[in-house]
């Protein structure tokens, strides 16, 4: 049986179910049974109820009435209504980093660091020293209400790229994000906005397309 760290064991559950739909160790489509994760964690079905609950809330499972959650398989259209929100969500806060002052150190040491992930790494790994910058100039504006949509965001983010194998790889990444990062450094907003536009419609295009050739491929 698995064993949980002592938080809230509903909190516990959480963290242990994300990180296993995060990680790809629960593949799209798979279903969680209510009472097979009770049986496997030993906790009450009303506990495994409420975590697969709140992961229902992240978007990073689905349920139907009256049907069990399961891990959701994300499509083209997935993809595009995701950065429909993000795109002039993102482009807004670099507006209000240039506004404010120099870019938090933050996004410096996330750029930095997602250049040295090794080639192996896991995706999981990977994604989340991608979405560290961004959650870097998210968390330097000084908006609640944006910090708590983004982190709403995050995790259907995380799943699009783990789903599509994030397929623009580290290079392409760290060098995007360097070079948003310069033009904060600058303190030039319009160059600024129009990078990060270019780097988030470049990363929209790349996934939704991996998910449609992996959607196309599937046997009917």
């Amino acid at each position: 049986m698995t064993t949980l760290q002592t938080v809230s064991v509903v909190d516990a559950l959480v963290v242990t179910l994300r990180a296993r739909v995060l990680d790809g160790h629960l593949a799209p489509g798979t279903t969680l049974v209510e009472a097979d994760i009770a049986a496997e964690f030993g906790v009450s079905r009303p506990t495994a109820r409420s975590a697969i609950t709140l992961l229902v809330h992240e978007g990073l499972l689905r349920r139907q009435a009256h049907k069990s959650a399961h891990v959701p398989v994300l499509s083209r259209a997935d993809v595009e209504d995701l950065f429909l929100v993000r795109i002039p969500l993102e482009i807004g806060v670099v507006g209000a980093v240039v506004a404010q002052g120099a870019p938090p150190p933050g996004a410096g040491r996330a750029v930095d660091a997602l250049a040295a992930v090794p080639d192996d790494a896991p995706h999981s790994v990977f994604v989340d020293a991608d979405l560290d910058f961004h959650r870097a100039l998210v968390g330097c504006v000084d908006s609640p209400r944006l910090s708590r949509l983004y982190a709403a965001l995050s995790g259907e983010i995380h799943l699009s790229m783990v789903q599509s194998r994030y397929v623009l790889g580290r290079d392409r990444i760290a060098a995007e994000h360097r070079h948003v990062l310069e033009a904060l450094e600058a303190g030039d907003a319009a160059l600024a906005e129009q990078r990060m536009r270019a780097h988030l419609e470049g990363a929209c295009e790349a996934l939704a397309g991996s998910l449609e050739q992996r959607e196309s491929a599937q046997p009917r």
